[in-house]
């Protein structure tokens, strides 16, 4: 936790350093564009966000690491929608002050579900995006957003490609087991995952995501033995305070070389 608390400080104190170039530069570093997409079936309008970053430059995934700034999307403004969902195509671990981050490089598409309350008209796409983006130095960044989304459109390959690359499911990657256990520690909890599953390509990383956003996951520990997997990591509430954990709740993502697994829930030893 303490190592955490370092590390937010010295991202504090490179974002202020920064505010006057990333006041005069930001422009240069990260542009958004919205790819128009297509009306499904059943009603949901699918399109996407493209983020497109400087040579060299990173943004990070909806878990950022320890060291990342996670993304923030608000829509209000936006005219006949109800929801809108992110897809998260497979991100790059990197190292970052020493820590591990997690995100993209130069450029990403993120696929956006739209929940339509009448199919029959268009969506007015009205919004704000709140993301780091980081090289030498990090800037934190608000980029607006807005479009028109006709109730037609057709499929758009820059979309389509990013909805393939999405982690895995577990099944389809060859998960046969998913246990964890949480134990109490002073001040949290501890988690010890272990997966049974093929390799993802190493290096590979584990992200455990609790569904409670109040709750803090340090970093976890990997190692791979033949099939299985090992993880641990640690979870602190943010207050500070007592909070339960339900292991069918977890998410775990499996970061590796050649492609990532997205579990849902896990079992008791």
């Amino acid at each position: 936790m303490q190592r955490a608390v370092l590390l937010f400080c010295t991202i504090v104190g490179l974002l202020s350093a920064t505010l006057a170039f990333a006041q005069t530069k930001l422009d240069r570093i990260v542009s958004v564009d919205v790819l128009p997409g297509w009306r499904q079936a059943d009603g949901t309008h699918v399109a996407g966000l493209r983020l497109t970053l400087a040579p060299g430059w990173k943004t990070y995934w909806r878990v950022p690491g320890e060291a990342g700034i996670p993304p923030e999307f608000s829509w209000r403004g936006s005219r006949n929608l109800s929801s809108v969902r992110v897809v998260w195509p497979t991100p790059r671990v990197f190292d970052q002050l020493g820590s591990q981050s997690i995100g993209y490089y130069d450029k990403v598409v993120l696929p956006l579900a739209i929940a339509v309350r009448d199919p029959s008209a268009p969506v007015q796409l009205k919004g704000k995006v709140q993301i780091g983006v980081c090289s030498d130095i990090c800037v934190p960044t608000t980029l607006k957003v807005a479009a028109a989304l006709p109730a037609g459109g057709s499929r758009m390959p820059e979309i389509s490609a990013a909805l393939s690359d999405q982690p895995l499911a577990a099944g389809k990657a060859g998960v046969t087991a998913a246990r964890c256990r949480i134990r109490p520690i002073e001040g949290g909890l501890s988690i010890e995952a272990a997966i049974d599953l093929p390799s993802a390509g190493a290096p590979e990383a584990v992200v455990i995501e609790p569904s409670d956003p109040q709750l803090y996951v340090t970093q976890a520990a990997t190692d791979r033995q033949g099939k299985r997997l090992s993880a641990t990591s640690r979870v602190y509430h943010v207050d500070g305070g007592t909070f339960l954990l339900s292991r069918q709740e977890l998410r775990l993502t499996v970061i590796g070389s050649n492609h990532a697994v997205d579990i849902r829930g896990c079992s008791g030893f």
